[in-house]
Formats: structure tokens, sequence, C-alpha cells
């Protein structure tokens, strides 16, 4: 698949699980009636007997993948991410990750790409729920590159995963050579003054506030951390202990996620003054996402600033 600025998450996800299941007869979706949405509906068609749809029963969703799994199958389960983290918490607990079974798990439109489905549908504690249960991998794409080569990989990686995925399209910012390692940050940019370790939609956003500080004469070293759990220490550790100060930049709750993840690298390796951009004691609303980077301070310009502060606190 060629992917270009205009190639929809979506559309690789699903070419992905079409070339998957072609190859494997093992691999199964699940979807819980938002297969349109998901772009998962077209496999129901050419899969049949692997692509299924429970209805509105995300519970049930999750116990048929975990029961899957144990026969030897590699589900898929999919929904929008509050359905896929905060409805099935305790099968994802205890019939798919306590019972060590093989089973992905994929929320779509996180945080703030939930847009006009408002408060109700827009997940800001998704990562958070699932960082708190051991033995599972979380993933949130950069962008549609990073993707394809991605999931191949978590297809292989022999235990549950969750994927944190936009269906649309944010920026691209890895070349058509990039290879994915999911233990492994990506340094994007290097600098000596302040490290920006960003997740999602928020690295591009940390690129352009890396323009930003520049023109000011301040070198930020920009971290790509699609891999929250388990996070990627060793290269975070080697950027901090050269700039001195830490921002983290994530589309989710600043508590539980890539924020505190950071945070307790930094603390646990080496203590510096660290920033943490994202949202803050809100819940979801109704908007378009410029208006939202706006409401919860999620643009290059806000983590410009929390890169300055933590400038200044350095000794």
């Amino acid at each position: 698949m060629e992917i270009n600025e205009k190639t929809l998450m979506r559309d690789v996800f699903i070419d992905f699980l079409r070339k998957a299941m072609t190859a494997d007869p093992t691999v199964v979706v699940i979807d819980a009636d938002l297969a349109k949405c998901a772009g998962t509906l077209a496999l129901e068609k050419e899969f049949p007997d692997r692509a299924l749809n429970v209805g509105i029963a995300e519970a049930n969703m999750a116990g048929i993948a975990a029961g899957l799994s144990s026969y030897g199958f590699k589900p898929f389960i999919t929904s929008f991410a509050p359905f896929a983290s905060r409805r099935i918490a305790d099968q994802a607990m205890i019939s798919i990750c306590y019972a060590k079974q093989n089973v992905k798990i994929v929320g779509t439109d996180p945080g703030i790409a939930a847009e006009l489905n408002g408060g109700t549908h827009m997940p800001f504690e998704d990562v958070a729920i699932y960082r708190a249960i051991p033995d599972i991998l979380i993933y949130e794409p950069t962008d549609a590159v990073e993707f394809a080569s991605a999931l191949p990989k978590i297809l292989a990686y022999p235990h549950p995963a969750y994927i944190r995925m936009h269906r649309k399209n944010p920026p691209v910012v890895h070349g058509a050579d990039y290879e994915f390692d999911p233990m492994r940050a990506d340094v994007l940019r290097e600098g000596g003054d302040v490290t920006i370790v960003a997740t999602g939609l928020m690295v591009a956003t940390s690129l352009e506030a890396a323009d930003m500080l520049h023109a000011e004469g301040i070198e930020a070293e920009v971290i790509a951390c699609p891999v929250v759990k388990p996070i990627d220490s060793k290269t975070i550790t080697a950027s901090i202990r050269k700039t001195g100060a830490a921002v983290s930049a994530e589309n989710h709750n600043v508590n539980g996620a890539l924020g505190s993840a950071l945070a307790e690298v930094v603390v646990e390796n080496c203590p510096v003054p660290m920033e943490r951009v994202g949202v803050k004691e809100r819940f979801g609303e109704v908007g378009k996402v410029p208006y939202l980077r706006n409401v919860y301070r999620l643009n290059a310009e806000d983590v410009a600033l929390a890169a300055k502060k933590a400038i200044s606190r350095r000794k």
C-alpha cells in the first residue's frame, strides 16, 4: 500500500488486516456494531467466518476474543476508544491479560480525535487504564507510515496489546524507509537544551514547537514515543542527561499515561525539571480538533512554553 499525506490510518489498518487474514487463517476481527466506523465492514463480506459483529456488547466482544485466543486464534477487537477501554476494563484485565490471551485491542479516535462525538466518547483516560494492567503493550501510532510498519510486528507480539488508533491521518513525520521497533523510541530531532517526548498527534505538534524554539535560539530534542508501555527508558534517559530538562506532550490526561511514564523515567534515572503538556482535570467536549487544541492547550505554542518553563527551572 502506497502511503502519503492523505492516507487514512483506518485504511492502513484494513489493508493490513486483509493481507493478514488472507495469509493466516487464525487472524480474526471482532466488532461491536461499529464496523462501518472502523472500516472493518468490508472484511465481513470477504471473511464472513472470521470478521464478526457481536452487536452493542463490548464486554462480550472481549470475552469472545479471549475464548478464541485460548483455541489458537489471533483476534483483533475494535471499537471507539472509550468502549475499548472503560467499558471492557474488567474483561481486558481478567479474561485477556490475567489469562494471558493474545488479543489485540484497537480503540479508535482517542482523545480530541473524537471531535463531535463529545465528552462521553472522548477518552483522556484509556492509556491510564491499560497502563495499570500487567503484561500489555500500549501503542499509539505517530503517522500512517509508522502504523504500516508497526502492525505486522504487533501481530507477531505474543502478548496482549492496546492500539490507540486515529481513523484519520495525523501529519506524516517518518520517511518511507522507516522501520518500527516496538521497544524503541525515535529521536526525530536532536538538540541540547530540552527533551520533548511526545506521542500520537502531539509528535508533529512537538516538531512544530521545536521550530519555534529554534527561532529563539533554543534547540529541542524531539523524541517520538509510540509505545508508552514498555517505555524506552534507555533512549529517553540518554537524552535528558544531555539536555537537563524534559517535557511530555500527549493527547491524554497528563496523569497515568505518557506524562506519568516520563516522570517515572526522570525520577528513577536522572532527576531534571519536567513539564507536562496534556489534558489537566477536564472532561471531553464537542468540537473540531483546532478548537479542542485551544481548549486543552495542545498547540505547538503550549509545548514551546512548557519547554521554556522547564529550562528556566534548570539549575
